[in-house]
C-alpha cells in the first residue's frame, strides 16, 4: 500500500546518515521560512489569530514567533498563517506547491513541545518536505484547478514532519497520513479577494498535520487507502493521479535541495515576468517613462489567478501580474513596501500598470508545472522593440539564491521585526541547527518594530 511505503521511508530518515549537501538545504529551508515568518507574524491574520485563540497561549512549550508560549497545534496554526502571509515563502515548483509553511511550522512547533534536538527538527522537516512534494507532484496539475497545494498536499507533510519528531513507528505515521487527508483542504476562490483565508490554508494545514501525527501517536488509526482509494484524495481532488511519482527515488534524490526561494514578495506566478522587465530595464537603460506599452505572455494556471488589471487593496496587488510589474519599472524591485498603501496609490505606478497586457501562452502553458516562463516585450515610446524571453525565475533551482542571497534575504525582512543585532544572532543559530541540543531560542523575547508594507 502506498501509505505503508511512505511511513517506511520515515521511519528509516529518523536515524539515516543525511549527507551535508541535504542537510545544508534542509537548513536554507529553515532560514527562508524565518524570513517569511517573522514580518507575516505582526500583521493579519496571524495577529487576529493570537486574539481569536488566546486560551491556548501562554501555556504548552512552543513559541509563536512573538515568543509568547502556545500549545503544540496552536502554534503550528499560527505559525503557519503568519509564515504564508507576506507572500515570500519557499516553493517546491514542480508541485505548485509552498512547503515551509505547513511543514517547518508544524515540525518546529513539534520539536519545541517535545524538546527535540535541532537534528530531529531538521529530519522532520525534510521527510515532511520528501513525502509532501511526492504528493503534490503525483497529483498536478489538475489538482489545482480548484485547490491550492499548501492547503491540501501541505497536511501531509506537516503529518509526517511531527509524527517523525515524535519518533513514531511505521505504522503510526501510516495511520498519521491516513487520517490527514480527510482534513486536506484550501480552496482557490480564497486567492480572489481581499479575504484572510489564503495564509491560513498553510496553518490549517500544519494544525491538522500535527493533530493527526499526535492523535496516532497514541493509537488513533486512519484510512491507509486515503491516497489511492476509490474515493480518496487523489480521486477526489485530481484527475488519473500518477502515484508512481510519489515514491520515485524516496530517500535518494532529495526534492528539498531543489526548491524555490523567492526573490520577490508577491505570487510566485509572476516571477518570471518581473526579473524579464527588470532584466530589459537594466540592459537598455531605459526608464518607466519611456515604456509605452509591455506585453507579457505566459503560462495559463499563472494567469488564471494573476491576470488583473484593476486590484483594490495590497492582498489583490500581490496577484496582479500587471501591479507588480509596473512597480518593478518604476521603483525597482517588488518588497514588502511595494504593497504599502502609498505605494498601491501611486500615481506612476498606476500609470505603467494601465500599459501592461497580459495573454496566456498555449506553448508555454504546456510547460506548466515544471516550467514558468515568460515572454516579454516591451515597447518605447520612441518606437524602439524590446523582446526577451525568461526561461525560470530568479530563486528557481535553475538559477538559484545563492547564501549570501538566503542570508541578505533573512536580514532584510528580519531586521525590522527583531532589530539587527538579534537577527544576525538567529541567523547564525539557525546555520548551526544540526548542532544544538533544542530548537527553542531567545531572540523572540526583545521588541519589535512593525514591518514596513
Amino acid at each position: 500500500m502506498l501509505i505503508h511505503q511512505l511511513a517506511d521511508y520515515a521511519v528509516k530518515e529518523q536515524t539515516s546518515k543525511l549527507s551535508a549537501n541535504v542537510i545544508h538545504h534542509a537548513k536554507r529551508a529553515v532560514i527562508d521560512w524565518y524570513a517569511a515568518l517573522l514580518p507575516g507574524s505582526i500583521v493579519t491574520p496571524a495577529t487576529v489569530l493570537e486574539q481569536a485563540l488566546a486560551e491556548d497561549l501562554d501555556r504548552g512549550k512552543a513559541r509563536l514567533a512573538t515568543g509568547r508560549l502556545a500549545t503544540l497545534r496552536t502554534a503550528a496554526l499560527i505559525n503557519g498563517a503568519a509564515s504564508h502571509s507576506v507572500e515570500f515563502d519557499d516553493i517546491y515548483r514542480d508541485a505548485g506547491y509552498h512547503p515551509g509553511s505547513p511543514v517547518i511550522s508544524a515540525a518546529l512547533a513539534a520539536a519545541q513541545s517535545t524538546g527535540a534536538s535541532g537534528e530531529l527538527f531538521l529530519r522532520g522537516v525534510i521527510v515532511g518536505y520528501e513525502i509532501s512534494t511526492r504528493i503534490g507532484e503525483a497529483v498536478m496539475p489538475s489538482h489545482y484547478k480548484y485547490w491550492h497545494t499548501t492547503g491540501t498536499v501541505g497536511a501531509f507533510g506537516a503529518a509526517a514532519a511531527v509524527a517523525t519528531i515524535l519518533r513514531c513507528n511505521r505504522d503510526q505515521i501510516a495511520h498519521a497520513l491516513g487520517t490527514v487527508g480527510s482534513f486536506a483542504s484550501g480552496l482557490k476562490q480564497a486567492f480572489l479577494s481581499q479575504a484572510m483565508t489564503k495564509p491560513l490554508h498553510g496553518g490549517h494545514a500544519a494544525d491538522v498535520g500535527a493533530m493527526a501525527a499526535m492523535g496516532a501517536a497514541k493509537g488513533l488509526t486512519g484510512a491507509l487507502d486515503m491516497l489511492e482509494g476509490e474515493s480518496g484524495f487523489g480521486a477526489a481532488m485530481s484527475v488519473n493521479p500518477d502515484w508512481t511519482k510519489a515514491t520515485k527515488d524516496l530517500g535518494v534524490d532529495y526534492h528539498i535541495t531543489r526548491v524555490t526561494f523567492k526573490n520577490h514578495g508577491c505570487c510566485g506566478h509572476t516571477f518570471a515576468p518581473i526579473d524579464g522587465v527588470l532584466h530589459l530595464q537594466k540592459t537598455n537603460g531605459f526608464t518607466w517613462r519611456d515604456v509605452k506599452r509591455v506585453k507579457i505572455a505566459t503560462y495559463k494556471a499563472g494567469t488564471d489567478i494573476t491576470d488583473n488589471a484593476n486590484p483594490e487593496g495590497e492582498y489583490q496587488a500581490k496577484f496582479s501580474l500587471q501591479y507588480v510589474v509596473a512597480h518593478a519599472l518604476v521603483h525597482g524591485s517588488v518588497r514588502l513596501v511595494a504593497f504599502a498603501p502609498e505605494r498601491l496609490l501611486d500615481p506612476d505606478v498606476r500609470s505603467v500598470l494601465a500599459k501592461v497586457e497580459v495573454v496566456a501562452d498555449p506553448v508555454l502553458s504546456k510547460g506548466y508545472p515544471g516550467q514558468r516562463a515568460a515572454q516579454i516585450e516591451v515597447e518605447l515610446n520612441d518606437g524602439k522593440l524590446y523582446p526577451y524571453f525568461q526561461p525560470f525565475r530568479k530563486g528557481d533551482p535553475e538559477m538559484p539564491l545563492t547564501d549570501d542571497e538566503v542570508n541578505d534575504k533573512f536580514l532584510e525582512l528580519a531586521m525590522p521585526v527583531i532589530g539587527d543585532a538579534p537577527a544576525r544572532e538567529l541567523l547564525a543559530t539557525l546555520w548551526a541547527l544540526e548542532q544544538r541540543p533544542d530548537t527553542v531560542f531567545d531572540f523572540t523575547a526583545r521588541p519589535r518594530a512593525r514591518a514596513a508594507g
